[in-house]
């Protein structure tokens, strides 16, 4: 309990003092326009109430990530705490808010075309690829998730058509339709602040049960060891920092940050709506992460520690493969009542849903952007967006477990790309690089062990890919060093 309490006052100390260290790294003009009131198009850019984007960019780069992500990563042991409130105050956080502070400064821009302009054509080119493939990708898996858990959870997985998975998939995919054609107040401006507040009533239930329940919670003293039973889960490191993504660093989120830049009516609200949505989605981690070990230790399953009884209650003493939404029903049930039963619903089928459609909205933008494209008119809309349905459409049809492989160490390294990117932006505003240089040398291990190791890329010897790891880490610091010192030479 008492690591627990540290880690939740660590992150609000992280917003109050950290978030305004990188602001004033990052240097706002409060008297500059943003591009909601310069690009105004009535679509995608225009001013919104800093409260409602706030809660719209809070559900955006949420979805189950902080909830599914957090279940799955606390196996881990309290490492999880760790990486959730240092990846989030230092990494995630300032990836989110560079992303958004760089977009407000390149007239809305998305992420590809903003790490193109300092990386350079090649990067540009494959940023536009990387991105819109990850944004398939989410729009699929949060098509697939969601509708397979309303089957289960209304018609128990029988039934009518009308209670069937192909039912929702195709209801889930007419809202992403119109999500993605209307203009963002229109549908994801009126509805995403009821789902945003229903997350984080959701979330305070959780944190009174986590006081007022019974059951053991692990300390840091067991922190840097693998408690994982699972004998098919990837080691601790790199297997923890691509298991807890939403609740630590994304590269999701660096996707969505341009979206509510476009909508955003002061820099100096940069802050609030960028850092500190992901502050709020780092204590959402961090809550369910504890919440879950703690329910865990007090059920009547299988195991000699919490992990075990965890593993044995998300996989049905093995029975499928791990399934976190069925403990988010128990949990919220058991500790919440039945209110708690309608916020499970909620958390599990409404928030991947609105990161799906988002997701979408974003892959249109992006093709907008590198078109340069406008989409003031709703035929000019159809014509991005329709060929990403078709080819998600497609997507759907993979394997659910080999799909979300790939979108979890897809996302992860988009956030190596958008570090770098910001990295050499602040090189080159003669800032304080070292807050994005660190977290990207380190996600860049990360990002690269794991392909060389996992079953989904190289299967190479684990020391091999640690070490294959640090040497592309290394180059890429060597590859700065140099261009930093070509760039002061040359000025």
């Amino acid at each position: 309990m008492l690591t627990f309490s540290i880690a939740f006052i660590f992150l609000i100390l992280g917003f109050l003092f950290y978030s305004k260290f990188v602001e004033k790294v990052v240097g706002i003009d409060t008297e500059r326009k943003t591009p909601a009131y310069t690009q105004n198009d009535g679509v995608d850019y225009m001013p919104m109430p800093t409260w409602k984007v706030f809660l719209i960019q809070f559900l955006n780069i949420a979805g189950t990530g902080p909830i599914f992500g957090a279940i799955l990563g606390v196996l881990y042991g309290p490492a999880a705490y760790l990486w959730i409130i240092l990846g989030c105050v230092f990494g995630g956080a300032v990836h989110d808010y560079l992303s958004g502070m760089m977009s407000v400064r390149s007239k809305g821009q998305g992420i590809a075309e903003i790490v193109g302009d300092q990386l350079g054509g090649v990067a540009r080119q494959f940023m536009r690829a990387f991105t819109l493939i990850l944004m398939i990708f989410v729009g699929a898996v949060f098509v697939t998730s969601p509708a397979g858990l309303l089957a289960n959870l209304i018609g128990n997985g029988e039934g009518s058509f009308f209670t069937s998975q192909t039912f929702w998939s195709i209801l889930i995919f007419v809202y992403y339709i119109l999500a993605t054609l209307l203009p963002i107040d229109k549908l994801i401006g009126r509805i995403y602040p009821l789902f945003g507040a229903a997350l984080l009533i959701m979330a305070l239930g959780l944190l009174y049960g986590i006081f007022a329940k019974g059951g053991s919670m692990p300390e840091i003293s067991d922190a840097f060891q693998n408690h994982n039973p699972d004998p098919k889960a990837p080691s601790l490191f790199p297997g923890l920092f691509i298991t807890i993504a939403c609740g630590a660093v994304s590269g999701f989120h660096a996707t969505q940050s341009p979206m509510m830049a476009r909508c955003m009516m002061n820099e100096k609200y940069g802050r609030p709506v960028f850092y500190g949505a992901m502050i709020t989605e780092g204590l959402v981690a961090l809550i369910w992460a504890a919440a879950t070990i703690k329910f865990a230790d007090s059920l009547s399953v299988v195991g000699a520690t919490p992990y075990e009884k965890l593993l044995n209650a998300l996989t049905d003493n093995g029975a499928h493969d791990a399934n976190p939404a069925v403990l988010v029903n128990m949990i919220c049930q058991t500790w919440l009542g039945k209110v708690g039963a309608v916020l499970a619903v909620l958390g599990v089928v409404a928030a991947p849903i609105t990161s799906g459609d988002t997701a979408f909205r974003s892959g249109r933008l992006i093709v907008a952007d590198f078109m340069h494209y406008k989409q003031n008119k709703i035929y000019k809309r159809l014509l991005l967006a329709v060929p990403l349905f078709v080819v998600a459409f497609i997507l759907m049809q993979v394997d659910f477990s080999v799909l979300w492989q790939y979108f979890g160490w897809t996302n992860q390294t988009l956030s190596v790309f958008t570090f770098w990117g910001a990295t050499v932006w602040l090189a080159r505003n003669r800032r304080n690089f070292y807050i994005t240089l660190v977290p990207a040398l380190f996600m860049t291990t990360v990002c690269t062990t794991y392909i060389l190791l996992a079953p989904i890329g190289f299967k190479l010897d684990y020391t091999l890919s640690c070490t294959g790891g640090c040497v592309v880490a290394i180059a890429l610091l060597v590859l700065f060093i140099w261009w930093r010192r070509r760039e002061v030479m040359s000025k």
